[in-house]
């Protein structure tokens, strides 16, 4: 390759600062990729779910050849194991995380009138499942450094309505559930936790989902447990617990719902059972998750100390007495002045050039028209008044700035298959991300 003189001094310059932080670049590598130079990485990353044809296979196999697909022994087996692992006294499992948080809403007695706080950093089934029980979703703002929900702000939000924190365990990192735990039991509230992308985390080595009256967890294909689609509620509860299975199984009476004369269903339920055939997935998933886990923990602080080094970067810090993180995703903060006014669009460009996928997450949910959607249906209508079901009053009264920066301006999200990679592949990662920042000047230029 020819080189002129100032590509000759800018290579050197940055192959000598980049290696005294511990990076390795070449010439060749010096022009970003976006910009038509030699991506950091042409390799594949690894894929996602795993399965393993010798050890997966025969479970499942034997369950489909069994006929017995529908809730039977093979789910009750999931249901045991999901519960010691979490150290939760029962679990029952649904068809997905989004109707385990519905059936715990519903059987604490949330719904009509009443407000439900929950974390504005999330996925749309955090507050799906509050609408659906008829309450009124209260979005609270984050803490940008912990993508977390912020206590304080909890704090702020609470009226004589308040009837329950929904805190999301957000991209596998514990939520500070010592201070929301102290906030709820002073104001009397139920906590039903989010930990549809939280399972092993951990607080004092307690794990996340035990804290409040229940704790649910999602299957999903993408999820650290996959099964497909699935979910889970666990709960010290047996009451509660009871009324969830009833209420998951067409409201049939259970446990502490029998009478002495068979009374059929006790309660208006519905059906969310798992399948069989689900659960020995599950079953398989399960044996390699916490190597799994572990080796994302790993990785994902090999990375974080790697990034820390390079301006116009936060990384995430954990809330305290955290004990393990999961790692569903490996967040960090874009600062665009510390890449001499790049956009964090143009950055992600740049970066996926570079064979590095990734993301800027979530948008803002608490402007969305599925809001206004609910607020217009017959049975809001009725619930409310008209000022309380007012859109543009309800998005006034729902602001939540830093959520809104984080989704907007600063996020950048890489997946938890990543970090099943090797060192090396996590070197890679943070070459590409300082490559692009001694070339932000010239990435100012790109059209694309």
């Amino acid at each position: 390759m020819k080189y002129t003189r100032r590509d000759f001094v800018k290579t050197n310059a940055i192959i000598g600062t980049g290696a005294m932080m511990g990076f390795n670049f070449v010439a060749s590598d010096v022009k970003p990729a976006l910009m038509g130079g030699k991506p950091v990485r042409t390799s594949s990353w690894p894929s996602w779910p795993r399965w393993n044809p010798d050890t997966d296979e025969p479970r499942v196999l034997e369950v489909l050849r069994s006929g017995v697909w529908s809730r039977s022994g093979v789910v009750k087996e999931f249901e045991n194991k999901w519960a010691d692992t979490i150290g939760s006294k029962r679990c029952l499992t649904v068809v997905n995380g989004t109707n385990a948080l519905i059936a715990a809403l519903v059987q604490a007695d949330i719904g009509g009138g009443d407000e439900v706080l929950v974390s504005s950093y999330t996925f749309i089934a955090s507050v799906a499942a509050i609408l659906q029980t008829g309450a009124m979703p209260v979005f609270v703002d984050s803490d940008p450094e912990t993508f977390q929900v912020d206590p304080e702000e909890i704090k702020k939000k609470i009226t004589s309505r308040t009837r329950a924190i929904l805190p999301v365990h957000i991209l596998g990192l514990p939520a500070d559930m010592e201070s929301i735990m102290a906030i709820a039991k002073a104001n009397n509230l139920v906590v039903i936790e989010d930990a549809c992308q939280g399972w092993l985390a951990e607080i004092n080595h307690k794990k996340v989902g035990t804290f409040g009256l229940a704790g649910c967890f999602s299957f999903q294909n993408s999820k650290n447990l996959p099964m497909g689609e699935g979910g889970a509620i666990v709960s010290d509860d047996d009451d509660f617990m009871d009324k969830c299975y009833s209420y998951h199984n067409y409201g049939y009476a259970y446990g502490s719902l029998v009478g002495a004369v068979n009374q059929g269903a006790v309660m208006a339920g519905t059906k969310i059972r798992l399948t069989e055939y689900q659960a020995a997935i599950g079953l398989s998933q399960l044996e390699r998750l916490d190597a799994e886990t572990h080796l994302r923990e790993t990785n994902a602080t090999y990375l974080k100390a790697k990034l820390e080094g390079i301006p116009g970067l936060s990384t995430y810090v954990l809330t305290p007495n955290v004990t393990r993180a999961v790692f569903h995703l490996f967040p960090f903060r874009f600062h665009s002045e510390g890449f001499k006014g790049l956009s964090r669009e143009v950055f992600l460009k740049a970066l996926k050039a570079e064979g590095i996928p990734c993301s800027s997450g979530y948008i803002p949910l608490n402007d969305k028209l599925y809001l206004k959607d609910a607020f217009t249906s017959k049975n809001y209508r009725r619930m409310y008044q008209p000022d309380e079901l007012d859109f543009d009053k309800f998005v006034a009264s729902n602001q939540c700035p830093i959520t809104d920066k984080l989704c907007n301006e600063e996020a950048v999200w890489l997946s938890q298959s990543m970090l099943l990679g090797s060192q090396s592949d996590m070197d890679d990662i943070a070459n590409a991300i300082y490559k692009i920042h001694e070339n932000a000047e010239e990435l100012l230029n790109y059209k694309g």
